[in-house]
């Protein structure tokens, strides 16, 4: 018994190696980082939803012409395959707690096909990539889709707004014609949600 090697008190329960094989609660490891969480089929949830899995409703335009609420962003995803998502602005906003200053993440994603489909999405979150995809999805549920016409000649497919459009913001009064969307393209901030549209 003299060449046995003294055993140790041990911090937790008999063992010597501090909680034997449980170690400290990273359990686990081989999950982490791993394989991808495969794309479970779609399974709507509402009766529009199943009316497009069924193959009732062909395109967009029946649900904007009933003006149908969209609930599930795969409907969108179902119709509108080649949506591009552009992150326009990340920045932090802040509120003042009795604990502290609480900063949160605010992410502004506009999507479009560059085929009159545009869709824009603001969400706020403790995480920037959080805050990327619920943003992302909101953007999808709000998808518009553009009227388009023409602009002093009717050549061609329609390929610019049919109307001049204004908008205020503040003091500041923007008006849109076909003139100022051909100087949007010289501008590569304001850009993209011209050729999203």
């Amino acid at each position: 018994m003299a060449d046995a090697a003294p055993r140790g008190r041990g911090g937790f329960g008999s063992r010597g190696d501090r909680g034997g094989d449980r170690g400290r609660g990273r359990g686990r490891r081989g999950r982490r980082g791993g394989a991808k969480q495969e794309e479970k089929e779609w399974q709507p949830v509402t009766k529009l939803g199943r009316l497009v899995k069924a193959g009732k409703i062909t395109s967009m335009e029946q649900i904007y012409l009933h003006s149908l609420p969209v609930k599930e962003y795969q409907i969108v995803d179902f119709f509108l395959p080649k949506l591009k998502d552009e992150v326009m602005k990340i920045k932090p906003v802040q509120k003042q707690t009795r604990a502290g200053q609480r900063t949160r993440f605010k992410a502004v994603v506009v999507i479009g096909d560059s085929e009159g489909h545009i869709g824009l999405g603001i969400k706020t979150s403790k995480e920037v990539a959080t805050a990327i995809r619920a943003a992302i999805t909101i953007a999808k549920l709000a998808v518009l889709p553009v009227r388009r016409g023409y602009w002093g000649s009717n050549l061609g497919e329609p390929h610019s707004l049919p109307v001049k459009q204004s908008a205020k913001c503040g003091s500041v009064s923007v008006r849109v014609c076909y003139e100022f969307l051909r100087l949007l393209r010289s501008w590569p901030c304001d850009q993209t949600l011209t050729m999203n549209s």
